[in-house]
């Protein structure tokens, strides 16, 4: 009997042995992936200590904290979870599933690359150089290319200095220029050349906090979208504020302006610098979204406008000398002038609605000029991505030469100069022009060459067409 007990026993410890190895590889498995908030859906890792609740519900203490704060105040939008089944909630229902993430590790290699600093004064990129990147993309503007340069340049090695010996001011900027003069273009190109995480943001939009519309705040939303939630990458970003000219005070207004001033006084804590709650992942603040804070001191700003009849302004200063008599200037002199917005001063722009707070926060000013007939024809064939390079390589994959002659680029250029829109007027007219020529060549095989005359863009002549066997 003593000898069966033994057995028992052994058997006993066994099978203890065997379930307790299996408790512990279940254990590791368990250890290998992390809980999830099921209302908010972010990590254990980055919210702390989760809340269990029956059926491993899991929950934050952020987001408990904003269901019991809402019951208080009688507006639970939880509510409806009640009336759901309690078994939808596990982590196999298909409702609800939660994937299983690994934890993050953090090699050490990670953490040198963590305390690296973010810009080097060793890495950054001469003005001479980043006017030499541009050139390649932008013609013309060669002034407005210069002054964006060294203003970049100097912002950058401002915040990479940690001397703390001088403080540095930021030198945000506002662009003028006319529609198609290439101003949204030339920001976009710097940010890529830079590698920079670049916001761009349209200033019709914004709206005086409480009312329709984007409060300032969600263009920092956009840049930390755009640095992938990097906080620390998108405080050394670009924001550009496209048709600032759109906030300008409104004349002769009984009612209250949201759209205008307001916007203006809204954005100066941002111009200036300062720590702001943005939200994770949304524009719009609400009690469901994570918040980060993001400080704007580093962040260059760059504003950007037609500024329409601010040349008016500008006419209406320079012409207080006109009068009659020796050294008298006459009232048309400036009338046929097309760099006229490059004499713009502060106090036109003041005349024009911006206010003088937001102005003196935007140190640098500067205009682009409206392109010629030569500078069309350049963005026509020159820049990198140029509008008949894509052309060129769209027939080359049917096995097609696509040419443009000396007069047909004349002619592009003269119809884009009528229509007073700048570069934007080059892409419609070749749409209109190869809409054709597009359509009809994929139908015969034969074609090996087309040419684009002067008198096919005017609409008194056709295409020369080349057919494989006569290439030479």
């Amino acid at each position: 009997m003593e000898d069966d007990k033994n057995l028992s026993e052994e058997k006993k410890d066994e099978i203890t042995g065997e379930s307790g190895k299996e408790e512990q590889t279940t254990n590791k498995k368990d250890t290998d992936f992390e809980k999830y908030c099921q209302m908010c859906r972010r990590p254990e890792s980055v919210v702390g200590k989760m809340i269990q609740l029956p059926n491993d519900f899991c929950v934050c203490n952020d987001c408990m904290q904003k269901t019991l704060d809402s019951m208080n105040s009688k507006n639970f939008p939880y509510m409806e979870l009640l009336t759901l089944d309690p078994s939808m909630f596990r982590m196999g229902g298909d409702f609800m599933k939660m994937p299983k993430v690994k934890k993050k590790a953090k090699p050490a290699e990670k953490e040198e690359k963590e305390q690296a600093p973010v810009l080097d004064l060793k890495n950054l990129k001469a003005p001479h150089k980043i006017k030499a990147e541009l050139d390649e993309y932008v013609i013309g503007q060669d002034y407005a290319k210069k002054v964006i340069s060294v203003a970049v340049y100097n912002h950058y090695k401002r915040v990479a200095d940690k001397s703390n010996t001088i403080e540095l001011e930021k030198s945000n900027m506002l662009m003028l220029g006319p529609t198609g003069s290439g101003k949204t273009y030339l920001v976009k190109t710097l940010a890529r050349l830079l590698n920079v995480p670049l916001a761009i943001t349209d200033a019709t939009t914004l709206t005086e906090a409480g009312y329709i519309g984007d409060d300032v705040e969600s263009v920092l939303s956009k840049l930390l979208a755009a640095a992938d939630n990097d906080v620390e990458r998108a405080e050394h970003g670009i924001i550009f504020i496209d048709e600032i000219d759109k906030i300008a005070k409104k004349r002769n207004t009984n009612s209250r302006d949201v759209s205008g001033e307001s916007v203006q006084q809204g954005l100066l804590k941002l111009l200036e610098g300062s720590e702001v709650e943005v939200p994770v992942g949304a524009t719009n603040k609400n009690a469901m979204v994570p918040m980060t804070t993001i400080n704007t001191k580093d962040i260059l700003f760059i504003c950007g406008g037609a500024f329409p009849e601010l040349e008016k302004v500008i006419k209406k200063r320079l012409n207080k000398t006109a009068m009659i008599g020796f050294g008298s200037e006459l009232k048309d002199k400036y009338d046929e002038d097309k760099k006229l917005l490059s004499k713009v001063t502060v106090e036109d722009l003041r005349e024009y609605g911006m206010i003088p707070e937001f102005l003196g926060r935007l140190p640098v000013v500067f205009a682009l000029q409206g392109l010629e007939k030569e500078q069309l024809i350049q963005v026509l064939k020159e820049p990198k991505n140029a509008i008949l390079k894509q052309y060129e390589h769209l027939l080359s994959l049917d096995e097609v030469k696509l040419v443009f002659d000396e007069d047909a680029l004349d002619a592009i250029a003269e119809r884009a100069l009528e229509k007073d829109t700048g570069a934007r007027a080059l892409r419609a007219i070749l749409e209109e022009i190869m809409l054709d020529i597009m359509y009809e060549i994929p139908k015969d095989d034969t074609i090996g060459k087309v040419t684009i005359t002067g008198d096919y863009v005017r609409g008194c002549g056709g295409p020369v067409i080349e057919m494989r066997g006569s290439e030479k």
